[in-house]
């Protein structure tokens, strides 16, 4: 292995963004390319498996080619290739980890199957050299909200996940609800810096409860009702909805703080990560707490292809490789030793 000028091809197929992407041990991002699918999702206000995994088969082959162009590489010059192998949709999954395992095998160069999750979890320190283990991390995505201790590549410890809606679902139907386009996320805090956060009375579910978990439903509930009654501006909703899952995430956290051990820094990474009221307020609970609060750039909140080949390279540099024959798995927990909570909690 090459230490730092390891350079590992990373894939990523798990949703609606097909990505490819060539990063250095040194934490290089040499290249990178997304292609999105937001149009041809946004007729339907979400994302449609059928369409997404067409949609990977489609640009996967001609992006990777167009990644190592960037570069001026061969496939030859990596030390690795590292792909999504779950959690996500199983088409798009499956296109990727297929396309990697093809790749890997003409080039004789290991394959890595990467968490999705995993590489949210360890994407930080992509952008952080200083980011040491272990650390607090808060995982916000369209698919997940959890909280985990990070103790090292591979160790994981989840505290708290959401019994029911992920914080990225339920800001892409709030922003449903109020006519907004989509993707959801990016319009609700747009449309919120217009609004009153304390126009609308909205629930704040489990806060100050003894149980560690989150839930989401019954303030999209409350969201819609809100905005059927035609009693409340739409953008007085999206602050007060903004508002209220901020309050969720910190009451959730400053609970589940209180059952870690010497972590040093408070991250969050994930697609709501990008949420700047979000940054702020976790910002101000890691300050009060005495801790670091890291949160990496934007590019690398959404789903990306660099913070799979960064997993790759972690994981590369502790010796590890998949078979050719893993399979694609729509269901991956980071920690799968963590007991079943009630509800929907269960995939993550």
């Amino acid at each position: 292995m090459r230490g730092a000028e390891t350079v590992v091809l990373g894939i990523e197929s798990s949703c609606d963004e097909t990505a490819a992407a060539l990063v250095t041990g040194d934490r290089r991002i040499v290249a990178q390319r997304i292609a999105s699918q937001e149009a041809a999702h946004a007729p339907y206000g979400g994302v449609v498996p059928e369409i997404a995994a067409r949609a990977h088969a489609e640009k996967l082959a001609p992006l990777i080619e167009a990644v190592l162009d960037d570069a001026g590489i061969a496939l030859a010059d990596c030390d690795a290739v590292a792909a999504t192998a779950g959690p996500g949709l199983i088409g798009g999954v499956m296109v990727g980890l297929v396309t990697a395992k093809a790749l890997a095998m003409a080039s004789d160069k290991p394959l890595i199957a990467i968490n999705h999750l995993e590489g949210h979890a360890l994407s930080p320190r992509l952008a952080d050299p200083k980011l040491d283990f272990p650390y607090a991390l808060l995982l916000v995505s369209g698919g997940h909200c959890q909280i985990l201790q990070v103790d090292g590549v591979g160790r994981y410890t989840r505290l708290a996940t959401t019994i029911d809606d992920a914080l990225g679902e339920a800001f892409d139907k709030t922003a449903k609800i109020l006519g907004l386009p989509y993707p959801g996320g990016p319009a609700v805090e747009e449309l919120a810096t217009e609004g009153n956060p304390n126009a609308v009375p909205l629930p704040r579910p489990l806060v100050g409860s003894g149980e560690p978990h989150f839930s989401f439903a019954g303030l999209k509930s409350a969201v819609l009702r809100a905005a059927e009654s035609g009693r409340h501006d739409r953008a007085d909703i999206a602050a007060s909805f903004q508002h209220a899952a901020i309050d969720c995430i910190c009451d959730r956290l400053q609970h589940a703080l209180e059952e870690m051990d010497e972590v040093t820094a408070l991250v969050v990474a994930g697609g709501v990560a990008a949420n700047g009221h979000v940054r702020q307020a976790l910002e101000r609970l890691a300050a009060g707490r005495g801790l670091r609060f890291v949160a990496p750039p934007l590019e690398l909140c959404t789903d990306n292809a660099a913070m799979i080949a960064w997993a790759g390279i972690e994981r590369l540099r502790q010796g590890a490789s998949d078979p050719l024959d893993i399979s694609a798995r729509p269901r991956w927990p980071l920690d799968p030793r963590a007991a079943p909570v009630r509800g929907a909690g269960y995939k993550a």
